[in-house]
């Protein structure tokens, strides 16, 4: 299916690596450009391979985040789409206070506000399209990572409203809700454990379809198509491209 991306400019935080790096392949293979925004830069091989464009920016920096989108346009021109996915779980629970739980939401939550400010006049211009993408964690809870949860259920009401904002000039958000996905950071996660193949094992068999992890690649290929006019009457929405994970009883895969 031809999904019209072709010579459309995607800006995609967090682009680099895990989901978001999976996120700019597809696009890439549908023929959009994507800059992908950071503040690390991709391999470099890699970055090549894919042909994207890279701006450096510490996203938790308003000020980073206007230089890049002023580099953005000078470099491209209009941007058609942005992806906000940058963001990590950084595990600041309830014990750490509310200056921590500050700096949190200043590294998950407020970039993907200014980001879509930022933006907005591109987005009008060009008709174009946002996806957020978050996490089930905003949904089922987790234990320990007030902080991480609350912007990822911020991002969840953030892509209703900006919906309902963006109406009249026929721009689209929906958010993809992430569950078990395996990137760097969640392989990292699993080596803190004893065994770490067998909480992996245990993970699998309490996702319903299939037993398995969901793959970078079938978030990319959800976010692609949300980005398309394949998609032109969807927006409000939170997809689950889980395997069933956070809505099916996940006594039935056993």
């Amino acid at each position: 299916m031809d999904l019209h991306l072709q010579d459309k400019l995607v800006v995609v935080t967090g682009g680099g690596s895990g989901i978001g790096a999976g996120i700019t392949e597809v696009l890439r293979e549908e023929g959009a450009h994507v800059v992908i925004v950071s503040r690390r830069p991709p391999e470099p091989e890699w970055l090549a391979q894919t042909g994207a464009d890279f701006v450096q920016a510490e996203l938790s920096d308003d000020n980073a985040c206007c230089a890049a989108v002023a580099t953005i346009r000078s470099r491209h021109g209009i941007v058609h789409a942005l992806v906000n996915n940058a963001g990590a779980n950084d595990g600041v629970g309830l014990e750490k206070g509310p200056d921590a739980f500050r700096a949190s939401l200043n590294q998950n939550l407020v970039h993907y506000y200014l980001m879509v400010q930022l933006l907005a006049d591109d987005l009008r211009a060009s008709r174009g399209a946002i996806v957020n993408i978050t996490s089930k964690t905003a949904l089922t809870g987790q234990g320990g990572t007030s902080a991480y949860v609350a912007a990822k259920a911020a991002q969840l009401g953030l892509t209703r409203e900006w919906a309902v904002d963006f109406l009249p000039d026929g721009v689209r958000v929906n958010a993809i809700v992430v569950a078990e996905v395996m990137t760097p950071l969640y392989r990292r996660w699993l080596d803190t454990m004893p065994d770490p193949d067998a909480r992996l094992a245990d993970i699998a068999r309490n996702i319903p379809f299939g037993q398995r992890m969901t793959t970078a690649r079938e978030i990319a290929d959800c976010c692609a198509f949300l980005l398309s006019d394949r998609a032109s009457h969807m927006t409000g929405q939170w997809l689950h491209p889980d395997g069933g994970y956070v809505h099916l009883d996940r006594a039935i895969g056993g």
